[in-house]
């Protein structure tokens, strides 16, 4: 069994939204407030991390960042997970959803608790493939006594069946 302590990533520096690069799909590149580097040194210091093997995170900006700072403050290494990453608005094309249909999409996977409602077809992904898809992952880990998961909010929330995290929160799954 392998203990998989799941971090979300610290507060993003939304800062250069819609400046420069930073605009559809790169958004995800901005990487963490001074805020958000404060809660994850603060993260670091928590003795459950102290004796992890590696730390695996999804390969966006705010959570590389975060997956640095433990890296740095743990002496452990990290490897990118591209299956680690946010929720999707469209899982069947993989498009860049606008912001006003990513968030309609958004809002229905919130309120229908993560499932595609019976007789309807949808471009989200629903809580059942995000698990599939992070255990998919973990498997990769399974030789491993412990393992450091730097993510996201919403993937926690469903995969792990919580209320949604405050950034730089732990949540451990035993696999």
């Amino acid at each position: 069994m392998t203990t998989f302590y799941f971090v979300r990533h610290g507060h993003m520096d939304t800062s250069m939204a819609g400046k420069k690069f930073y605009k559809d799909f790169s958004y995800n590149m901005m990487t963490l407030s001074e805020k958000g580097i404060g809660q994850i040194k603060e993260t670091a210091k928590d003795v459950r991390l102290a004796n992890a093997e590696l730390i695996i995170a999804s390969p966006f900006g705010r959570t590389l960042h975060s997956a640095a700072i433990l890296s740095k403050e743990l002496n452990i290494d990290m490897k990118v997970e591209t299956d680690l990453h946010e929720w999707l608005a469209d899982a069947v094309s993989y498009d860049f959803l606008p912001d006003d249909i990513a968030e309609k999409s958004y809002k229905a996977l919130s309120e229908n608790e993560g499932r595609h409602p019976i007789g309807e077809t949808c471009l989200w992904e629903s809580a059942e493939q995000m698990k599939k898809r992070v255990m998919k992952v973990l498997d990769k880990y399974k030789d491993f006594d412990s393992v450091i998961v730097v993510c996201h909010g919403t993937l926690m929330q469903y995969v792990l069946g919580i209320p949604h995290p405050e950034n730089g929160q732990i949540e451990v799954l035993t696999y």
